[in-house]
């Protein structure tokens, strides 16, 4: 008689992991980790994470904030965010719903406006509602490997220009003053541009995954119309639901993703109820083209501007709200 297929995935060597959906996301069972993990182990839990891209783990209590940085040092060079103060004696980047720049609910990829943005990021549920709060991942190999070769064709020679500059109100249909002063005079205190290529080859996979997301301004050569246009296409192929994994928080709970090879979106439908998240961000490299060119920066805050920018803009202008 025919086996069976299993959710579960014992092809990782000391790794037991239960498949989420069928292109991203795995949970890691049975697992504590922490920075002291065995070196076979964790040479397992990295390739497990090149293949789902974005791996889960349950009620890691164990971790606290330092051993929550220590674990993102087992993968390499840890960074704070570019613009974002991290909380003191920290590397963190921290989205805390109480302030202004804790919902990150639009599609993105982490830091792509600097040309060596992130390869990994590991999330670490700290203060999580009863209900709401989900993450959604998305799969950007799937979603290129699925566009008609006219899409790739085209996809494989566009270079977009990102930049933390970007336009926050206008794929918001509600925003509250209070999150638009923290993007003015916070997030987007340093301006940072960069021309990275739509198309990129993953350096460890050699896949090739689409780079976009909501830091892109336009892309390179076409004018705000058409660009805006050309981006809701092929974000819609990423974020097809067959592409995605939603991960439905609980306190403690672990996510690890491949920053390189994924969107997520956090989805803002929890109110008032405090939610509090801490992100530690693994230093990546520029991305490659399918010709092999390399990320191009454009703009980058002098040491002056980074130094003298106010925390909160003195009169931040009213947001343009225009439906997405």
């Amino acid at each position: 008689m025919p086996t069976t297929p299993s959710n579960l995935d014992t092809s990782f060597d000391g790794l037991t992991i239960r498949r989420l959906s069928g292109r991203i996301g795995g949970e890691v069972q049975g697992l504590a980790l922490t920075a002291d993990i065995d070196p076979a182990r964790f040479a397992s839990l990295r390739q497990a994470l090149l293949r789902y891209k974005v791996l889960f783990l349950r009620g890691q209590h164990q971790l606290d904030d330092a051993g929550h940085q220590a674990l993102g040092e087992r993968f390499g060079r840890i960074e704070a965010h570019p613009t974002v103060p991290a909380p003191q004696g920290t590397t963190f980047f921290e989205l805390d719903a109480s302030t202004g720049g804790g919902r990150a609910d639009s599609w993105h990829t982490d830091v792509t406006f600097v040309a060596e943005f992130p390869k990994i990021c590991l999330l670490r549920g700290v203060t999580i509602p009863p209900y709401g709060g989900d993450t959604v991942w998305a799969d950007t190999v799937a979603a290129y490997a699925s566009l008609p070769q006219p899409l790739k064709d085209l996809a494989d020679a566009l270079w977009a220009v990102h930049t933390n500059d970007y336009d926050y109100g206008a794929t918001r249909t509600s925003l509250t003053q209070e999150r638009w002063r923290h993007h003015l005079g916070v997030f987007a205190s340093s301006i940072y541009e960069t021309e990275h290529p739509v198309v990129h080859v993953h350096p460890e996979t050699g896949e090739r995954a689409l780079l976009l997301g909501h830091f892109i301004k336009r892309f390179v050569g076409l004018p705000n119309t058409e660009s805006r246009q050309l981006l809701e296409l092929l974000q819609a192929r990423i974020t097809r639901l067959e592409n995605s994994v939603r991960w439905s928080w609980q306190q403690g709970d672990l996510a690890i993703w491949d920053n390189r090879q994924t969107l997520h979106f956090a989805v803002n439908d929890y109110g008032d109820q405090p939610r509090l998240v801490r992100r530690v961000t693994v230093h990546g490299e520029s991305a490659v083209s399918v010709t092999g060119e390399r990320s191009r920066v454009r703009r980058v805050p002098t040491p002056a501007a980074a130094t003298d920018a106010p925390a909160t803009p003195q009169s931040a202008p009213q947001p343009t709200l225009v439906a997405a």
